[in-house]
């Protein structure tokens, strides 16, 4: 099972790429994790992405496609992943589908969780964070068990200022600008499969295992 997940930010693709991890025992793979992790270990991959990193620039689309394909061959992947965050435009999604292609395989499906803008503001406003361990949480859907206070380490939880409103909106924009049209690519590669992300967490997890089979 090899996914792509879809969706503008506050989507819930963090929280269903979990639980779609767990329940077919594939590993989900963002692309802020690898660059942390080559940046960690000291790869020549690594090396290179820090070095644009450093200097605010964006790492180059050919330098993450190296990594992806460098991380999804390892052996936790054997039976497939879900990859998060990345593509995020249409010649990122054609340089995946090259290099895939160049190494026999595909993906199964890109799974697009759909939620209009106003439902997603008024999410992130919802939203909290732990500054200390980066557990996530929503003082309506994922409350904590103590109000204000994480529970896997006690600190109390903050607000991201991206969560705010106004940057919001303004990455919406963004999405709709260079991510959406991943929709139609992927449509148009038969490979889209398409959920209601309005309806309750366990609602739109169930609909995507029933779609995926």
């Amino acid at each position: 099972m090899k996914l792509i997940l879809l969706g503008a930010p506050g989507a819930g693709k963090g929280t269903q790429a979990k639980r779609i991890s767990q329940h077919y025992d594939i590993p989900h793979i963002s692309t802020g994790d690898i660059f942390r992790a080559n940046i960690k270990a000291g790869t020549e991959l690594g090396k290179k992405a820090q070095e644009y990193m450093e200097r605010g620039a964006l790492v180059p689309d050919a330098l993450t496609v190296d990594m992806l394909l460098d991380r999804i061959s390892q052996d936790d992947c054997t039976s497939g992943y879900i990859l998060d965050g990345f593509p995020r435009t249409i010649p990122q999604a054609e340089r995946l589908t090259e290099a895939l292609a160049a190494m026999g395989e595909d993906i199964d499906a890109a799974l697009d969780i759909e939620v209009p803008d106003e439902v997603i503001v008024e999410r992130m406003a919802g939203r909290r964070v732990c500054p200390d361990c980066g557990s996530s949480y929503h003082v309506v859907n994922i409350p904590p068990k103590k109000e204000g206070i994480c529970d896997v380490c006690g600190a109390q939880l903050i607000t991201r200022r991206d969560d705010a409103p106004e940057t919001v909106l303004s990455r919406l924009a963004t999405y709709h600008d260079q991510t959406e049209p991943l929709i139609e690519y992927y449509q148009g590669r038969d490979k889209l499969i398409t959920v209601d992300g309005t309806t309750g967490l366990d609602p739109v997890f169930e609909e995507i295992i029933e779609k995926l089979g």
